[in-house]
């Protein structure tokens, strides 16, 4: 039922506009009483995101079943894939909801909110992990922002391309920027290797078959 009301919804909205679409046109469509529509989304907007309270219980449990060994900042990196997931289990959706949510400014202010509600659940997080820190709370909030900024950027990316091209590969590279900054020691940049470099003193009158010896000498040639 519940899956059935939201493909009803989409195929509305695309038809006519969200705006336009009533929930009676909704639950007409599906063939249900409003009763059942309200039993499972509280508001039109709720239909439009019908995932994100199952991703965010998920999240919570994830976090929440962490280890005190745990590296925390690589901890919310992990669990802020939870929601690329959800969006990758099907990329026409997501990328219907994406165009949706960026025409009717009703839904953007919706999903702001959603967004905050996943920075607060690993804000929540990362403040018991940094609560011995002086600056614990604060570094908790920062590290939260940057999983979300890092995530929402890579997200979007792979949106707008219609959801074609590799999620994963684009989320790693996104988050990565927040581990180095926040998450413990960075990779060190490649050291480029010094030159291998002969030197060798000749007296000016020498003949060149000697300096030519000396060389191949010197670098262990015979």
């Amino acid at each position: 039922m519940r899956d059935a009301l939201v493909a009803a919804a989409f195929r509305l909205f695309l038809e006519r506009g969200y705006e336009q679409t009533t929930v009676d046109d909704i639950v007409a469509l599906a063939g249900v009483g409003r009763r059942s529509f309200f039993r499972y989304f509280p508001s039109k907007e709720d239909v439009v995101f019908p995932d994100h309270e199952r991703c965010l219980a998920d999240m919570t449990a994830f976090l929440a079943a962490s280890a005190d060994d745990d590296e925390p900042v690589r901890r919310v990196c992990d669990a802020a894939r939870l929601v690329l997931r959800m969006y990758a289990e099907n990329p026409t959706f997501s990328v219907q909801r994406y165009r949706l949510t960026k025409e009717v400014p009703g839904l953007r202010a919706y999903e702001l909110s959603v967004v905050w509600r996943y920075e607060r659940a690993l804000a929540a997080y990362l403040r018991r992990r940094f609560a011995a820190r002086r600056d614990g709370t604060l570094r908790a909030d920062v590290i939260a922002a940057a999983v979300v900024a890092a995530h929402n950027n890579a997200l979007r990316s792979w949106l707008r391309s219609d959801g074609r091209g590799e999620a994963n590969a684009a989320m790693d590279h996104a988050l990565a920027y927040v581990q180095s900054a926040f998450g413990g020691t960075p990779v060190p940049p490649a050291v480029e290797q010094p030159e291998d470099v002969v030197v060798v003193v000749s007296r000016r009158d020498a003949p060149l078959w000697r300096v030519v010896q000396e060389i191949e000498s010197v670098m262990g040639r015979p």
